[in-house]
């Protein structure tokens, strides 16, 4: 979905002046949306989050408000949004990615924080279990690192001789190091080396790839809102290097990306509405367990394997959900 067809399906809400804003919250149930990309990467989520929202009958403007903040994938401001929404009295904050939901968490401990997407919700401290969250928590596990092995698996299959693997992960957020030991747990047996990358800032990325060149056989990229943000830039850094990619979201393949393996990003935002009607409704967030994916698609862009100069094996084509041409 394009920018502006978000827009027309917020019913203009993004354009209102502050002031009527947050007149109109005051009036109604109020959930503070904090995108913790930019407003492109998100909007095709947020919809899915606002259709689902209305089938539930929810209705922008006339039961509900939504008080949208976009962070660019900038850890500064997780904080700050967070803080502006507990200022505002939001009902629910509705946030994605390990580091935004941990900069909630810490902004309050009383209104309810739903997280559409997160790595490792227990290692990471977001709850206390995945059936029993406590506190003011709760949301839906990607589990996109317990499937770093998989994936590594499946790179394989494309890069037989694969021996020497770059991850380039945002050490800004904890998830970065769950998924990097996941990993590395998968590559030791099969002798792969895994050379780390590590980034805070977007900035960080054109030189880390420039300084790869020659030094890896393939690039595994941690999803993260910063990521995200910046996933056409890394593919194209990367097709440039002669590097084939390993990604857990079909939205970085759709930028150009070889292959990925995890859960649908469209269907996690469309969940988290369920569980933020429940709340609305007067469950709370220590007694809904965190959900995890139903599903994972492979998905595999042969363009850029053609690029590449990459065979992809038959096997895989039949197994993958997804073939872009």
């Amino acid at each position: 979905m394009k920018r502006r067809d978000f827009i027309s399906l917020l019913g203009g809400a993004a354009a209102w002046p502050l002031a009527a804003r947050a007149q109109q919250a005051g009036k109604l149930p109020t959930i503070g949306f904090l995108g913790a990309g930019t407003l492109s990467t998100y909007s095709p989520w947020a919809a899915a989050f606002m259709q689902r929202l209305r089938e539930l009958g929810w209705i922008e403007g006339h039961n509900i408000a939504i008080e949208y903040r976009w962070a660019d994938g900038r850890n500064e401001r997780y904080s700050e949004i967070a803080t502006e929404f507990t200022r505002l009295k939001v009902d629910v904050i509705v946030t994605t990615g390990t580091g935004a939901v941990i900069a909630a968490k810490r902004a309050t401990a009383s209104i309810p924080i739903v997280f559409t997407s997160a790595g490792d919700p227990v290692a990471t401290g977001l709850v206390a279990s995945l059936a029993q969250p406590g506190g003011n928590v709760t949301g839906l596990s990607n589990q996109l690192p317990d499937a770093a092995g998989k994936r590594l698996e499946f790179l394989r299959e494309i890069v037989p001789n694969l021996r020497r693997l770059a991850i380039l992960t945002n050490i800004a957020t904890p998830i970065g190091a769950v998924e990097t030991a996941q990993l590395q747990a998968a590559a030791r047996p099969v002798g792969i080396e895994i050379l780390a990358l590590e980034i805070r800032l977007a900035e960080d990325i054109s030189p880390r790839l420039e300084a790869l060149k020659g030094r890896a056989d393939a690039l595994y990229v941690v999803s993260d809102p910063l990521m995200a943000s910046s996933r056409v830039r890394i593919n194209t850094l990367a097709l440039g290097a002669r590097l084939p990619t390993l990604h857990g979201l079909r939205e970085y393949v759709e930028a150009g990306g070889l292959m990925s393996y995890g859960p649908s990003v469209l269907n996690q935002f469309r969940r988290t509405a369920d569980i933020v009607d429940k709340i609305l409704h007067g469950a709370k967030p220590a007694d809904i367990p965190v959900e995890q994916p139903t599903k994972f698609d492979l998905v595999i862009n042969l363009t850029t394997a053609k690029a590449l100069g990459l065979q992809i094996p038959d096997r895989l084509l039949a197994l993958a959900d997804e073939v872009i041409e």
